[in-house]
C-alpha cells in the first residue's frame, strides 16, 4: 500500500500538493503520512506562536486527509 497527504483546494478538490523533486510525495504506511502531517501542522503552529507567520496564515487539520493510493513505490525509493 502507498499513502499520500491530500490538501483540499477550492479549484481542484482533494489533491496531493506535497512534492519532492516535482513528484508527489508518498509514504509506505498511513502512520508515516499521519506523522508527517502532524509535524507539518505543529511547525506551522510554532511559526504562528513565534510571530514568524500571521495567525490567519495557518492551516486547520480538517483541510488535510491521508488516503491510500495506487502507486508503485513511495517517493525516494526505486
Amino acid at each position: 500500500m502507498t499513502y499520500e497527504v491530500q490538501h483540499y483546494t477550492l479549484c481542484q478538490g482533494w489533491v496531493n500538493t506535497w512534492l519532492i523533486d516535482d513528484k508527489p510525495h508518498t509514504f509506505k504506511t498511513r502512520e508515516e503520512a499521519e506523522e508527517e502531517l502532524a509535524n507539518f501542522l505543529a511547525d506551522i503552529e510554532a511559526e504562528i506562536e513565534l510571530g514568524e507567520r500571521e495567525a490567519d496564515n495557518g492551516y486547520d487539520a480538517s483541510e488535510f486527509q491521508v488516503v491510500e493510493i495506487q502507486a508503485t513505490a513511495p517517493s525516494g525509493e526505486e
